[in-house]
């Protein structure tokens, strides 16, 4: 029994540390604000929207889109769409007549994935700013001024920004996304992001370059290059969108997997940024290695290794200890833990990313790396809230 809990012992400590160590340097640095400084003059922005089958949601999209708080004759509307429901009619009638914003709508005769619409839209997109955002989201109205004026600052070329309000009240997802803020204020205020976020992205057009084709993890993918090319890329807690969200376990679990499951492979992808690039590569990406690639599996040893020391202990009396997984776990996809409830949307995304790890290890044991083309589903569940 003391061998068990001193296994155990050993694996919280060793899981724990570098989330204690960065609750340090957070407490040190004490990050806050926006990092943008100055208002800027205001630069031509084109707003990419990729759609597929979204004729229940884009014209209340189109709507936001031409009421923000931004001159509608500076902005262009690049619609990439593969739908085979009318939304690219949908799209055309909702502008015929209207002067500006100016609409540039690019029909794919086939459907070839997020990434590959993502590069046709980017390439066609003719303004200074590049702003990327879902059909299923809702955007602050000053979101694209705030952007612009991050990248005023000469060293920034992108900055992406925080899902303020879970549409479909996800207090799952609304626990692990003030946790995220916190990372990537830190981030932010050291040196750079990593995670940006599809419901909005803005990105210097000329710092602009192509994603892999079956990329998974588009938007952050298309940062992380930027940085390497020498830019800065942020995270402004100020720009504020609403996104839908599950908070039932099963439910969660395609939309979180398959985020995991792109994260993952884009760091192995780019494992060679680990150590370069400044503090970026020195203190941020390890930082999320840690969090997205080692930490998932200690905290699956530790659930595994408790539960067999109980068993050890306690004969038929150690089931409680994976009883009480269970039970943590049904609780907290029913948003019923109270204060707790954050600590269980930070164990809801591990083993999302455990799960991950072991699909992606799978695959390439079988000699198939390529574990998704890039397509996505809509949920029509979580669409019913936007309407």
């Amino acid at each position: 029994m003391k061998r068990f809990l001193e296994a155990l012992f050993g694996l919280v400590a060793l899981t724990g540390l570098p989330y204690l160590i960065y609750l340090g340097v957070y407490y040190l640095r004490r990050p806050s604000g926006t990092p943008a400084d100055t208002w800027p003059r205001e630069p031509s922005v084109s707003i990419v929207l990729p759609t597929y089958n979204e004729a229940a949601i884009v014209e209340s999209k189109l709507e936001e889109l031409v009421e923000l708080d931004y001159p509608t004759e500076k902005v262009e509307i690049v619609v990439v769409d593969s739908s085979d429901d009318g939304t690219a009619e949908l799209v055309e009638t909702f502008f015929a007549g209207r002067s500006a914003p100016d609409l540039t709508l690019i029909r794919e005769d086939e459907r070839q994935g997020l990434a590959v619409a993502l590069n046709e839209a980017y390439a066609a997109a003719t303004n200074e700013v590049v702003v990327k955002t879902d059909c299923d989201s809702r955007l602050a109205p000053d979101a694209v001024r705030k952007a612009a004026a991050n990248l005023a600052d000469p060293a920034v070329a992108a900055v992406t920004g925080r899902n303020a309000d879970v549409l479909g009240d996800s207090g799952v997802e609304r626990g692990y996304r003030d946790i995220q803020t916190m990372i990537q204020i830190l981030e932010s205020h050291i040196d750079s992001t990593l995670i940006f976020h599809g419901p909005f992205s803005a990105f210097e057009r000329d710092a602009i370059v192509p994603i892999d084709e079956d990329s998974i993890a588009d938007d952050t993918e298309l940062a992380l290059k930027i940085r390497r090319n020498g830019d800065r890329v942020v995270f402004d807690p100020d720009i504020h969108y609403k996104e839908a969200a599950h908070s039932a376990f099963g439910k969660r679990r395609e939309q979180k997997d398959r985020r995991a499951m792109g994260l993952l492979r884009l760091l192995w992808r780019q494992r060679d940024a680990l150590g370069s690039h400044g503090a970026y590569g020195r203190v941020v990406l390890p930082f999320n290695w840690w969090f997205m690639v080692v930490s998932p599996w200690l905290v699956g040893a530790g659930i595994a290794v408790a539960t067999v020391g109980s068993l050890a202990a306690l004969g038929p009396a150690g089931l409680l200890t994976p009883a009480g997984v269970f039970a943590f776990t049904a609780l907290g996809s029913r948003d019923a833990l109270g204060p707790l409830q954050p600590f269980y949307s930070l164990f809801d995304t591990q083993i999302s990313l455990l799960r991950a790890s072991v699909s992606l290890l799978r695959a390439r044991a079988d000699g198939d790396d390529e574990t998704h083309d890039g397509t996505w589903s809509t949920d029509d569940e979580l669409r019913e809230v936007l309407q």
